[in-house]
């Protein structure tokens, strides 16, 4: 398959700047997966689809302040995207402008924060070793910016609204943006329905904005993602899927992490990288229905989608929005990709 496949027109125009307000009212395109039926809904009508005994899969990962802005010894001024941390003070970072900042570049953010760069990585990045003094997650809140993806110009008021009501755990470049549609009201409505809640962890990097750049997607290499399971969710999601209820996923992320940690069949518990890429002929062991926004042209998300119900329906799916200006991306509107005959 070629990455041209996956093309669609997108005006300019119905790239949303800004987060919906309240959150659960955006508008929801429910997909049937099979036959490509289309219900123009919104965000707070998901109840009316799910099912006692469903089980929605949520990633709880947290955004962090990640961008950060320094100067050479030379005066130069510099930007330091953090993308991975590797242990205590190192971390995978994306750095500009990138031929200023070879091996041994030291870069000064603030008295306390300063770092040097003491490696490549692929995919041009480099490895940073951060020097500072007192607590590096306190620091980082006082000097970083809270990244947007580089679609979104306008600036965003509430930090908070590009975080998940539910978010924990500290550690992604970009949020699970699925879960932004999400309030802690209709988190309670779903649960007094009789579906159960899971939580898993995958921290976002920016291998999902990166663009493929082989022509045939097979050839296309995955970015690496960490991610971690529970005694407890693993526990939960193999009895629903042992017992035939459905699982469903509320975000791309959560697909790559239940897809990667159930390879075998069965969901292990524990925390691991994965490079998993999904696109069509790729069978789903875990996800039944999906929770997602809308996606990029050509991208890897956009495939994702395209293996669960198909090429075909996903395009005229995205027609079909285009032409009813949805809002589509991170602040955009939600899509449930679901079997409503199953």
């Amino acid at each position: 398959m070629l990455v041209t496949d996956f093309d669609y027109d997108l005006p300019k125009e119905l790239i949303a700047q800004h987060p919906m307000e309240p959150r659960d009212h955006s508008r929801l395109l429910v997909v049937d997966k099979v036959t490509g039926e289309l219900e123009h809904k919104h965000f707070y009508d998901l109840i009316d689809y799910l099912r006692p005994g469903d089980v929605l899969v949520f990633n709880d990962t947290r955004v962090i302040p990640a961008r950060l802005h320094g100067f050479k010894d030379t005066g130069a001024h510099v930007e330091v995207f953090l993308l991975t941390r590797k242990d205590a003070n190192d971390w995978e970072v994306l750095v500009k402008p990138g031929k200023k900042l070879q091996i041994g570049a030291k870069i000064n953010f603030s008295e306390e924060l300063s770092c040097e760069i003491i490696d490549n990585t692929d995919f041009g990045g480099r490895i940073a070793r951060f020097h500072y003094d007192g607590i590096f997650e306190e620091i980082l809140d006082r000097l970083g910016e809270t990244p947007l993806p580089p679609y979104i110009t306008a600036p965003l008021e509430d930090k908070e609204r590009y975080q998940t009501v539910y978010n924990r755990e500290r550690g992604s470049a970009a949020a699970p943006t699925a879960g932004l549609h999400f309030t802690k009201e209709l988190l309670e409505k779903i649960k007094a329905k009789g579906c159960e809640e899971v939580f898993v962890t995958l921290h976002v990097g920016l291998g999902t904005f990166r663009p493929v750049s082989a022509e045939k997607i097979e050839d296309h290499q995955m970015h690496r993602e960490f991610y971690s399971v529970s005694q407890e969710a693993a526990a939960a999601v193999n009895k629903a899927k042992a017992e035939g209820r459905r699982i469903i996923a509320v975000g791309t992320t959560a697909v790559r992490t239940l897809e990667s940690a159930g390879a075998s069949g069965v969901l292990q518990a524990g925390g691991n990288w994965t490079q998993i890429f999904i696109y069509p002929g790729y069978e789903y062991k875990f996800v039944d229905a999906l929770v997602t926004n809308f996606h990029l042209p050509q991208s890897t998300l956009l495939m994702l989608v395209s293996a669960l119900s198909s090429r075909k329906i996903m395009l005229d799916t995205y027609k079909v929005a285009v032409e009813e200006k949805y809002r589509f991306f991170s602040f955009g509107d939600a899509m449930f990709i679901v079997d409503k005959h199953k």
